[in-house]
């Protein structure tokens, strides 16, 4: 059984609402929805996303098992922050008659493609097998909205640029197997016992809050920009790039950057879109502008006024020359489109956070 205290643990913080730029978005009003629930909400895109959600207004518990997630990227007051599994049906039976919730917006997952390979079981078990057990628990308390953070590897090599939701569906890795299978299980939930659900695919998550107070914090970090500023501060001793001589303008690879500000406001509009008693639906979360490792590096420099260390190296294998969204579907359905399309100023408020008085690293 779960302990009562363990459930109603809350890490209590100040309280803040998320602007960027001295503006702020306005929702319709939320004040009488039900609680929603976000899965990995202590996570990078989870934690801007929940930021956002507690800015508007709505009630948010976020449950996190803390292994990639930290308590320190929920800032604001009133949030409540329990340590658990996805797959604790007793953790979560308990939740949700405490609470109620009206929705679920699910973040917890593991994301190292990697070591998905080399051990796919674990991606298997955590981002396909428990999730069945949170599903359960909405059916049979009659939760039935879910927003699925998913993803642009559901496509695997894409056979045209830029990539529509039309594309097949054939990843390449247990990575993205394991998101597609949950996006199948999805539709099947929704035919089975109308689930609502909107499957989110990401292209490159980038950027941190405009505050500088939560960003990127990952061990080890894997993606290009926050490894390329950890260049510049010598965090790390220089950024490799795998591959000059792809057919690409300058010989580097393209892709598609978007910010996680961006990321979270496509989730409150879908949550929005699903509880407002719309279809459910997939699609991608992008710019649509592509980016070259080389442009990266160039944004760094301008930015921090610092030059970047750099080697040179061999093309990785399975790296495609291009990836970039088509986001049309998105504006269609949710009237969404990215804001922050410079890549600079994503690297702007990544370089905040960076260079911030935690150094890009919440405490241990």
């Amino acid at each position: 059984m779960v302990s009562e205290t363990r459930v109603s643990e809350i890490y209590s913080c100040a309280a803040l609402r998320l602007t960027d730029g001295g503006a702020f978005r306005v929702f319709r009003a939320v004040s009488n929805q039900s609680a929603i629930l976000v899965t990995g909400g202590a996570g990078y895109i989870g934690s801007h996303t929940v930021r956002l959600l507690a800015s508007q207004g709505r009630k948010v518990v976020v449950l996190d098992n803390l292994v990639f997630g930290h308590p320190g990227a929920i800032v604001d007051e009133g949030v409540e922050l329990v340590e658990g599994e996805v797959g604790d049906k007793a953790l979560l039976t308990q939740l949700f008659a405490r609470h109620q919730f009206g929705a679920v917006v699910h973040f917890a997952a593991f994301a190292f493609v990697g070591e998905s390979v080399t051990d796919p079981l674990k991606y298997y078990r955590n981002n396909t097998a428990e999730p069945l057990t949170l599903l359960e628990v909405m059916r049979d308390h009659g939760c039935k909205t879910f927003v699925f953070s998913s993803t642009c590897a559901t496509y695997g090599v894409p056979e045209s640029v830029p990539i529509s939701e039309s594309n097949p569906q054939n990843p390449i890795n247990p990575y993205g197997r394991s998101k597609l299978m949950l996006e199948w299980i999805l539709r099947d939930c929704g035919h089975a016992w109308g689930l609502r659900s909107a499957c989110l695919r990401y292209f490159n998550a980038s950027g941190s809050s405009e505050d500088g107070k939560i960003g990127e914090d990952h061990q080890p970090e894997t993606h290009l920009i926050p490894r390329v500023l950890m260049a510049v501060t010598g965090e790390i001793s220089c950024v490799e790039v795998f591959g000059t001589d792809y057919p690409t303008p300058d010989g580097t690879c393209i892709r598609d950057y978007i910010h996680v500000a961006d990321l979270a406001d496509a989730h409150a509009l879908a949550l929005d879109h699903l509880m407002g008693g719309g279809d459910s639906f997939a699609c991608n979360l992008g710019t649509g502008v592509g980016v070259s490792v080389r442009q990266i590096i160039d944004a760094v420099e301008e930015v921090t006024g610092r030059k970047v260390p750099v080697t040179y190296g061999p093309r990785r294998e399975g790296d495609p020359p291009e990836l970039l969204a088509d986001p049309r579907r998105a504006k269609e359905i949710l009237g969404w489109e990215a804001q922050r399309k410079d890549v600079r100023e994503m690297v702007r408020t990544a370089w905040l956070w960076i260079s911030g008085p935690g150094g890009g690293r919440f405490p241990r």
